[in-house]
């Protein structure tokens, strides 16, 4: 009723050491119960994790942990792309999902930042015990703010000066795979690259344009395309090479359309990524060309969907999960100097 006073009592609100005086335990004995369950026997964590339950006690309260310890038990994946493209990407989707297993088994979480189009500082930064830097990061105000922080970092897909890294040999592999793609067509070479050069739109490159080697894992499979082709007496001219600005279906088809409805056509279609193969594999279909006679195609990445497609997809099986995972092992195991690279394997299917 109006006037009278509420007589409703709030639960005293318990913390580390007022729930262990309750239990008549150690304040390290509730703390592990929630944090270091190994350190427990099964019977003891169940009995206190009951009791804490009983008087309304979740554990030990995170951000005061952090604040002691100094660590938040938080690592972070520096995205070089959008967190929408991240997640939706399949090669990106497997990377994040090897990290996160990482981290998980070793009771670590997981922050995924966005270094696209971020150009304001985030205390989100502040977080994380360590950075997984994915791709050639393309904010230097950002990278910066980051760098300050003396944190551990390790670079995945790309090479920072002084910093360890976890690569494939993208030249070397991407070579093989035009080898061989050329040694089983003759005729004209077209390349549908990815992120070549800085622009966000479908074109031709220009060679004064391109990205250098240290910063485009891109740019280095195009010198083993070219390497394959000079190795076997093939011309690869700048006008036969495309720029696909995001690893994306429709903007894929585009460059395949203007690739393969040119006066000469394409025989050989070397492609810097399974979702590029596959949708020039369907651009091909609706023009009423034939893979592999009319048309060789050859991807990089080795999806899953590619060995579904009809005809299946040759490609460089690249194995992404397994990239996250060593990243994030090092990273915890603070293993910070040199580089790991990683093996590939040439798939080869229906497609060539």
């Amino acid at each position: 009723m109006s006037g009278e006073k509420s007589t409703v009592k709030h639960a005293k609100k318990h913390n580390l050491k007022s729930v262990a005086e309750l239990l008549g335990v150690s304040v390290a004995t509730v703390s592990n119960a929630f944090n270091r369950p190994d350190q427990l026997s099964h019977d003891l964590r169940r009995k206190i994790l009951e009791q804490c339950s009983t008087i309304g006690y979740s554990g030990p309260n995170a951000a005061a942990r952090s604040l002691r310890t100094g660590k938040s038990g938080i690592i972070a994946v520096l995205l070089s792309d959008t967190l929408e493209y991240s997640v939706s990407d399949p090669v990106a989707n497997q990377f994040v999902k090897g990290v996160a297993e990482t981290l998980q088994q070793q009771g670590r979480d997981l922050l995924l930042l966005s270094g696209k189009h971020n150009h304001r500082s985030s205390s989100a930064e502040a977080v994380p015990d360590g950075f997984i830097l994915y791709g050639s990061p393309n904010n230097p105000e950002q990278l910066e703010r980051i760098f300050r922080q003396q944190k551990p970092m390790i670079t995945v897909d790309c090479n920072i000066a002084g910093l360890p890294s976890v690569n494939i040999n993208n030249l070397s592999t991407a070579q093989l795979s035009a080898e061989h793609a050329l040694k089983r067509m003759p005729g004209k070479i077209a390349v549908l690259g990815l992120r070549l050069i800085e622009s966000d739109r479908v074109c031709r490159i220009q060679p004064h344009e391109l990205y250098g080697t240290e910063q485009s894992v891109s740019r280095r499979r195009l010198e083993g395309y070219l390497a394959a082709a000079k190795a076997n007496g093939r011309e690869l001219p700048a006008e036969a090479i495309w720029q696909i600005p995001v690893n994306q279906h429709d903007l894929a088809m585009m460059a395949a359309r203007e690739a393969l409805q040119q006066a000469e056509r394409p025989k050989v279609l070397l492609c810097m990524s399974d979702v590029i193969a596959l949708a020039a594999m369907m651009v091909a279909r609706e023009l009423s060309i034939r893979i592999p006679e009319d048309l060789v195609v050859v991807g990089f990445d080795g999806i899953d969907e590619g060995e579904r497609s009809v005809p299946s997809l040759t490609t460089i099986h690249q194995y992404s999960a397994e990239k996250g995972r060593v990243a994030a092992s090092r990273l915890l195991a603070g293993d910070l100097s040199g580089d790991t690279e990683l093996a590939c394997d040439l798939v080869v299917r229906g497609s060539c």
